[in-house]
């Protein structure tokens, strides 16, 4: 399925949410509709065969059902986004109303007066019809489409005031006092414009995080070429330009520093509030800044690939989502309205037949059908949810999927991936000890070792293709790397290939096992090596055995050549952020493929005391699904790994977090996960399950309120308590305040 982002606007309520999502969803092609009231936005999934034609007709549906829409360009500038401030509206009916209502001010102090009923008319219509235009627009649209919303409400009962307001004066005799309520038809919509002027601009606070992200990407690029340096939009750059960033600069691409050192900041992409130290080789981000060094970087990625466009895409997506608490907001909208006209009746008819002045029934019902707000409901959650997004973006923490904010909170165990989540993910070459002992042998088998890792990106790897290349082990010799043929990796057992005539294996100590158990071993492993992999464990360090075919013939006995021992360093977070999870009363398990031994040392070196080792990649979505097994209902299980192998185990788990390193996290992993990490920091694990809490409290606390307002004010008004200018301010305050509220989320700080 492919994605379309759609602006639609005039929507006003959780009604024209569920509008909008049902007229989407009956379009031919559309798979998904997601809307979002807070954005003004809608998510639109479907088929990439014929993109064009659904996302037309898609466009076409929400323009029929009465909202205007248009495709959002992904890559449009921030200022191309912002709507027209309609203040000045306001303003106009602010003044247009005033005067309608001075004399109800005045009266308490015994000037009692009243304005001709053409002055009122005159004043109060404009306000009606022209200024309240939108809401007969709208009202009409849903009216035709057999739904109610909002707008429907107010135009309804604004017209009832007015038109009651009309007949009372055509029928009261000349020179007698008029009964008139053209000041509530006004100030009704007025204070509904008011409010919902308000709440646009409080919804606009709610995106500040996300606007701050996409201001870090610069509009132009210094770009080297044919020896001379040229300011080029940055659109204009390619992958392979040398960019040339100089101090103070905001790096504009992703990429490769060639030349130069320097300190770079940052802290908006992964929440490091320290300045990170790069140098040549080092892969830098666009959106950084570039503190005191001229540096040249070879680009990586433009525009809508960098990872800052990728961050930004990520929020923007769990933004549009919806969380599950929200489908029984939708639930309880779609019967909303109608609800709504029927008390309103019920309170015209009741009032009309029980005292006989309909006049007064008819007061009644317009403020049943003013107080009611909608709005409130559908801006309750989407709202919370956008302030939350953004403050975890900030924090580096990505959330890819609004249910997994919501459904951390509920998690009861946390499992660790043990290499490049627990630890730095550098591990080191120790030893390199080959079976007849001797340097010249050592060196043979680092050389063999290198030449089957040469492709992979594996942290082990890494770590013996740079021993190899740079001679970092005391008593072997840096060597040209020789090259290994038909390199074929066997996920959770190691590497196998030919170097030259012999068939080679790089193998855990589980592969090991496999093979002697299949081809009884021609030569006994060395006692040395024996002593040198046991010493090894007790270390905690992780083993790899280099073992060749006898005589290089496929699939003969095997017999070992060599052994490998690499060590790995714990991440100074990592116990601080163990023990703060488990003060929220967390389960933490560490799943790691390594020997029992090396995993069960390292696991307590954090403070982890249930270790799952020697797990194969396949096999660690079955341990994740055993602790989902193990749990009560309503309790989670949450993953954190960093690598492709974890990315089952995330996808398993109720909840994915994904562990960014100092390449930007693996993009499989971050796919995955429902989170994502962008510090390699452990205690953002246990941030984000404090975030996750405190979200959860304010979407309780809003949605209480949005339904306080309506279970408390609609009866008040049905029996005759508040008058329709009362019921408006109350209408226009809940929307406010609502996202007001949403608004506080941003004073939280982790403890």
């Amino acid at each position: 399925m492919t994605q379309v982002t759609l602006n639609v606007d005039g929507m006003t309520c959780a009604s024209c949410v569920g509008r909008v999502e049902r007229a989407l969803k009956g379009v031919a092609g559309v798979q998904e509709a997601s809307v979002n009231l807070a954005t003004q936005q809608a998510t639109v999934a479907g088929s990439d065969t014929d993109l064009e034609t659904w996302t037309a007709a898609a466009v076409a549906a929400v323009v029929k059902a009465g909202y205007e829409a248009s495709v959002v360009v992904p890559e449009a500038p921030a200022a191309a986004r912002k709507r027209s401030d309609p203040g000045w509206k306001v303003a106009l009916a602010a003044m247009l109303s005033f005067p309608l209502v001075w004399p109800m001010l005045t009266a308490p102090f015994g000037w009692e007066w009243m304005w001709p009923a053409w002055f009122q008319c005159v004043l109060a219509s404009p306000v009606q019809f022209w200024l309240g235009w939108r809401f007969y627009k709208a009202g009409a649209a849903a009216l035709r489409a057999g739904e109610g919303n909002m707008d429907l409400l107010v135009a309804l009962g604004t017209s009832a005031a007015w038109g009651l307001s009309v007949v009372m004066w055509w029928r009261t005799p000349a020179g007698h006092a008029h009964h008139l309520y053209f000041e509530s038809a006004a100030m009704v919509i007025t204070l509904v414009m008011f409010g919902k002027w308000m709440e646009a601009r409080a919804k606009q606070q709610t995106l500040t995080a996300l606007e701050a992200l996409r201001s870090l990407r610069p509009e132009v690029a210094r770009v080297r070429r044919e020896g001379l340096e040229l300011e080029l939009a940055l659109s204009r750059v390619r992958v392979g330009d040398e960019v040339v960033v100089r101090p103070g600069e905001r790096i504009p691409i992703d990429g490769i520093i060639l030349e130069g050192r320097t300190h770079v900041d940052e802290s908006m992409l992964t929440g490091e509030s320290l300045p990170v130290a790069r140098e040549p080789g080092a892969r830098v981000v666009g959106g950084a800044l570039n503190a005191e060094g001229l540096i040249v970087v070879s680009t990586t990625a433009v525009g809508a690939e960098t990872q800052l466009s990728r961050i930004v895409r990520l929020v923007e997506s769990a933004q549009a989502k919806k969380a599950p608490i929200q489908q029984m907001v939708d639930r309880v909208s779609a019967v909303f309205v109608p609800t709504i006209v029927a008390v309103a009746l019920a309170t015209w008819l009741g009032w009309g037949l029980w005292n006989h002045d309909w006049t007064t029934a008819t007061l009644h019902a317009v403020s049943v059908l003013v107080i009611a707000c909608p709005c409130a409901l559908g801006l309750a959650t989407p709202a919370t949810l956008m302030v939350g997004t953004g403050l975890a973006a900030q924090r580096g923490i990505l959330v890819r999927d609004a249910q997994a904010l919501e459904t951390l909170r509920t998690v009861r165990i946390v499992a660790f991936d043990k290499t490049g989540t627990l630890t730095e993910g550098r591990p080191r070459l120790i030893q390199c000890l080959s079976a007849q002992g001797s340097a010249q042998e050592d060196s043979r088998v680092l050389q063999w070792a290198a030449a089957l890792q040469a492709g992979s990106e594996h942290p082990l790897a890494r770590a013996v293709t740079s021993a190899a290349a740079l001679g970092l082990l005391d008593g072997v010799e840096g060597m040209e790397g020789i090259a290994a043929r038909e390199v074929r990796s066997v996920p959770g057992r190691g590497v196998e290939g030919w170097v030259g005539e012999a068939q080679v294996r790089l193998c855990s100590n589980r592969w090991l096992q496999e093979l002697q158990a299949l081809h009884p071993m021609t030569h006994a492993i060395p006692d040395h090596l024996h002593r040198a992999a046991d010493q090894a464990r007790e270390d905690g360090c992780s083993l790899a055995w280099l073992v060749v075919g006898a005589d290089g013939v496929p699939e003969s006995p095997w017999r070992v050549e060599g052994l490998l021992t690499f060590g790995d360093r714990v991440k100074p977070s990592a116990r601080a952020g163990i023990a703060a999870l488990q003060a929220l009363g967390v389960r933490c398990v560490m799943i790691s493929g390594d020997h029992e031994r090396s995993a069960q040392v390292m696991a307590q070196q954090v403070g982890i005391e249930e270790v799952h080792a020697e797990v194969l990649p396949a096999d660690k979505a079955e341990v994740v699904a055993r602790l989902k097994a193990s749990l009560a209902v309503g309790e989670h299980v949450a993953m954190v790994g960093d690598g492709v192998n974890d990315a089952p185990a995330l996808a398993a788990a109720d909840v994915g977090l994904a562990m960014a390193g100092e390449q930007g996290g693996t993009d499989v992993a971050m796919e995955t996960a429902g989170l994502t990490l962008m510090r390699g920091d452990v205690a953002l694990v246990a941030q984000a399950m404090a975030l996750s809490r405190a979200v959860h409290t304010k979407l309780r606390q809003n949605l209480f309120w949005a339904f306080f307002y309506n279970v408390v004010g609609v009866p008040l008004a049905a029996l005759g308590h508040l008058s329709p200018m009362v019921a408006g301010a109350a209408m226009a305050l809940s929307s406010v305040s609502v996202v007001s509220n949403a608004l506080l989320l941003k004073r939280w700080r982790a403890d």
